[in-house]
């Protein structure tokens, strides 16, 4: 029989939460017990035109085998008593309500008028949908779960690429980082506090809190909003600003809450389960000239230290980088948005990165780098080229790793092919005669090729 053509079975992504049923359902395939409707493809199909796509109508013979495949997923799962507990169940219900409530400003009203349910409706009518959906995963990945790479297989898999196949690989660059972010004196905090202090006195006085949190509130982002932050899902606070938010009465006003961001009062307007609505005052000290210069001086001779064998790199990001940076828990090394691994073209690098490291050898110290962060909060920060490759066809010894992950990656994919190929012989499985032209199709029904 034909290789079945399964890539990790995460195709069915229940996209139908941003759309409506409208089609008039039908059943145009059974795989085991499972059922696949014509609006579950439908639903499929219409998501990758929305992504400006232009998949064609063969598209759907594809689509339908990917859904075929995945209820082959849930029919064993349910054989082999695979377990979904209703905790998982109801995450994913609420990441998925919460993504949409976030397109609607998270406004339920206008989520009802939209969907004619209430948020709690719409989890019931997708509650075994997501189940399923978590089954055929946990399936997947209970199957998938031992299998392994030698390193002869490595070396098989890369022999049996065509040598003009081997992709091209540009010039990149792993980087470790270091991490410090300048400290805010004593002198700024107490005169912040005092500040809080006085408008926390004018609320107690009787006077407006939106007035005074358009007026006051160093959070710009909600200052405009007189101070409103929105409805929020627990876990969306630092902990101390969350602790004393959840912990208020409809409409009482905190006292002084300090947290990572300077001095909150908090005025909790209407909670709702897990998600509160509220609004804040927030007063920030500042970061004074002899603050930055001090962490930067700070970080200079950290680098002396690492430059003088003192210290080896990676002890030094263990000992003073900033703990909540991305890279701490990953020795300093930077892990790349795009690709999650640690590898970053040169071409790829913010221009800062690129121009310090571009004369650099592995093993070579940049100077000290002022950055900021996602909030644009001044930090500074040292990097190490750990390694440097210059633009080069793929081969084992520059890409072991990179080609491990390939070959690994096509291991899994056979192996599940030749599973459902397997369990095909003996699930019962009948597909409407309107998609029997689909050669893919026609083979998970004519059994006799097998």
């Amino acid at each position: 029989m034909k290789k079945i053509l399964i890539i990790i079975l995460f195709l069915y992504s229940f996209s139908v939460f941003a759309q409506d049923r409208k089609l008039i359902d039908k059943v145009i395939a059974q795989v085991g017990s499972e059922l696949v409707l014509l609006s579950d493809l439908e639903t499929e199909y219409n998501y990758l035109k929305s992504m400006n796509q232009d998949p064609g109508e063969d598209a759907k013979c594809m689509i339908l085998e990917q859904i075929m495949a995945q209820k082959l997923m849930i029919t064993q799962a349910k054989i082999d008593s695979v377990d979904v507990t209703e905790e998982q169940v109801n995450s994913q219900l609420d990441l998925r309500m919460e993504s949409i409530l976030r397109q609607m400003g998270g406004d339920e009203e206008l989520f009802k008028q939209y969907y004619g349910k209430t948020i709690s409706e719409m989890k019931e009518v997708y509650r075994e949908d997501i189940k399923n959906k978590l089954l055929a995963e946990s399936m997947q990945q209970q199957l998938m779960s031992n299998i392994n790479i030698t390193p002869s297989e490595v070396v098989q898999f890369f022999n049996s690429i065509p040598t003009d196949s081997l992709p091209y690989f540009n010039s990149e660059v792993e980087i470790s980082q270091i991490v410090v972010t300048p400290q805010i004196n004593d002198v700024e905090k107490k005169k912040a506090y005092e500040k809080a202090e006085e408008i926390k006195k004018k609320l107690d006085d009787g006077e407006d809190f939106k007035s005074l949190a358009k007026k006051y509130s160093d959070d710009q982002g909600s200052a405009i909003k007189d101070g409103d932050l929105g409805w929020v899902k627990r876990g969306s606070f630092v902990p101390k600003f969350e602790a004393v938010a959840y912990g208020l009465k409809k409409n009482e006003i905190s006292d002084i809450v300090e947290t990572e961001f300077g001095y909150h009062i908090i005025q909790l307007l209407e909670r709702r389960g897990n998600s509160i609505h509220a609004r804040h005052i927030l007063i920030k000290p500042p970061l004074t000239t002899a603050d930055l210069n001090k962490a930067k001086e700070k970080l200079d001779s950290i680098r002396t230290l690492i430059i003088k064998d003192s210290m080896p790199f990676e002890i030094a990001v263990k000992r003073y980088s900033d703990k909540k940076s991305m890279s701490y828990n990953n020795n300093g090394r930077m892990t790349n948005p795009k690709t999650q691994t640690t590898f970053f073209e040169m071409k790829d690098l913010p221009p800062d990165i690129y121009f310090a490291i571009e004369n650099l050898k592995p093993g070579d110290i940049t100077d000290v780098m002022e950055t900021t962060d996602e909030r644009g909060e001044t930090k500074y920060q040292i990097l190490k080229v750990i390694t440097k490759t210059e633009p080069h066809r793929a081969n084992l010894k520059e890409d072991y790793s990179r080609i491990q992950n390939f070959a690994k990656v096509g291991k899994k994919n056979e192996y599940i092919n030749n599973w459902v190929e397997d369990k095909i012989k003996s699930t019962y499985i009948k597909v409407d005669d309107n998609y029997l032209h689909c050669p893919n199709i026609e083979k998970w029904v004519n059994k006799d090729d097998m």
